[in-house]
């Protein structure tokens, strides 16, 4: 990953009639990392997106994608490939006509069916789209979005319908794609993806960033959590807890020290410290708490 600005977004408003979606939006992505671009419903990203993809115009601000007008279509879309939530293929056209009309439509050159072969649809090349189970039909998505390995990539809810195994295949993709130098931009449900694999996060809410950064730096402004339980006759401990769900609870932003400083007070004490977890914030609690901020 480098410095260089892939996308650049600065001060972008979107209203529909007298609703503000997008307020005062400003970030950037660069080039070959991972972004993303979560919220809650309604948080404005789906708007957000549609600007920067150029199907939509914003109210005001300014977004740039590869240096161009994301509305230059001529100049971007064979740069970039999209991943839709729904693709509204044409139900009559079979796997690899789908991807020769993407290719056509978009002018990214590629072989249909090396890409197939790339999202494991080869056996089904000449299946109508409409005989295609939910988890194929996504995995035709993919394959759209990636036909002729664009340098940016925009996945909606990529992995939604797919079984385990489809969700691993998929990523190992991206991640070739990424050591290729394509650059992702990221939404989904599934919190514990973006934890895993995203270089920085937006989040959301109200049509504005809450927060924006690395995994550690939003993680990093909730405490981590000790909890355990103890006998009733065990001594005073040597932090502050409080009770939740039965259970002891140590919250720090110490998480190393404070769980040295307990262990070492229960081995002097010889007390067990039963049920012991322990564990920094994770993304979910931190998505949690921008809606109450």
């Amino acid at each position: 990953m480098n410095s260089e600005t892939v996308i650049d977004v600065e001060r972008l408003n979107v209203s529909y009639d007298d609703f503000h979606a997008v307020k005062d939006l400003t970030f950037n992505v660069r080039r070959g990392e991972l972004y993303a671009l979560l919220g809650t419903n309604g948080a404005g990203k789906t708007s957000t997106l549609e600007v920067i993809e150029g199907h939509r115009a914003s109210t005001s601000g300014k977004v740039s994608i590869l240096g161009e007008d994301p509305r230059n279509r001529k100049a971007v879309r064979p740069r970039m490939g999209i991943m839709l939530q729904e693709s509204g293929f044409s139900a009559d056209l079979s796997a690899m006509e789908t991807l020769t009309l993407i290719g056509g439509l978009t002018g990214r050159e590629d072989q249909p069916s090396r890409v197939l072969d790339v999202v494991g649809l080869t056996t089904k090349s000449e299946t109508r789209v409409s005989a295609l189970s939910g988890g194929e039909k996504r995995r035709l998505d993919f394959a759209t979005a990636i036909y002729g390995s664009p340098e940016l990539i925009f996945l909606d809810e990529p992995t939604t319908g797919l079984d385990v195994a489809s969700r691993d295949d998929l990523w190992e993709v991206v991640d070739r794609l990424r050591e290729d130098g394509a650059t992702i931009v990221l939404t989904t449900h599934y919190l514990e993806e973006a934890q895993q694999r995203a270089d920085r996060i937006g989040l959301m809410h109200e049509g504005t960033f809450r927060m924006q950064g690395t995994v550690t730096e939003l993680t990093q402004t909730l405490p981590g959590h000790i909890s355990f339980t103890l006998s009733e006759d065990a001594p005073v401990l040597p932090l502050e807890s409080s009770t939740s769900g039965g259970k002891l609870l140590i919250e720090t932003h110490g998480l190393q020290q404070d769980l040295y400083t307990l262990l070492s007070w229960a081995e002097a004490n010889r007390t067990e410290l039963r049920d012991l977890d322990a564990g920094p914030t994770r993304l979910d609690d931190v998505f949690r708490s921008i809606t109450r901020n």
